[in-house]
């Protein structure tokens, strides 16, 4: 397993592959997955945490049975660009997957993906106990749906024709 570029995303994704993206928690792990097109995230039931063995086994079955060709993984970066104790969390995570997966990741900043995501379901109307149980799923579909729009992004700059040279 690797960490890798967005820009080296397009080439690791296998033909009929999907994209998981995670947010993880300090209770929870929010999965999301994204269809065989690449344009819509499919929030998942979050992963109630336990112990890394335990959580990892549970994660890696999931991104076995949904077909997942590479994980987006949610990187919480502070608002001034720092990295605080969350990401390293969420990276010294990424290491403890590499043994035991083959599964390329990328790191999404996730700065304000959960205050997007409530805000969401406050206003589809979900109560706060509901919305207590969808919140990191959401967060986590809100992470992937952003790494979907940059490759959809990434996928038209390199169809786009190069400009003619102009002359001086």
């Amino acid at each position: 397993m690797a960490v890798i570029t967005i820009e080296q995303l397009p080439a690791r994704l296998a033909h009929g592959k999907t994209l998981a993206g995670l947010d993880l928690g300090d209770k929870t792990i929010g999965v999301a997955v994204s269809d065989r097109g690449f344009s819509f995230a499919h929030p998942r039931p979050v992963i109630l945490r336990k112990k890394f063995s335990l959580d990892a086994a549970v994660l890696l079955a999931l991104l076995e049975k949904e077909n997942v060709g590479a994980v987006a993984i949610g990187l919480p970066i502070n608002m001034d660009g720092s990295e605080g104790p969350r990401a390293q969390k969420s990276r010294a995570f990424v290491r403890n997957m590499a043994q035991l997966s083959d599964l390329p990741f990328v790191f999404w900043d996730e700065r304000l993906s959960t205050v997007a995501a409530e805000r969401t379901l406050i206003e589809m109307d979900f109560s706060r106990a509901k919305r207590a149980g969808k919140i990191d799923s959401a967060a986590a579909a809100f992470i992937l749906q952003g790494v979907l729009d940059r490759l959809q992004s990434l996928d038209a700059a390199d169809r786009r024709e190069p400009e003619p040279p102009t002359s001086a």
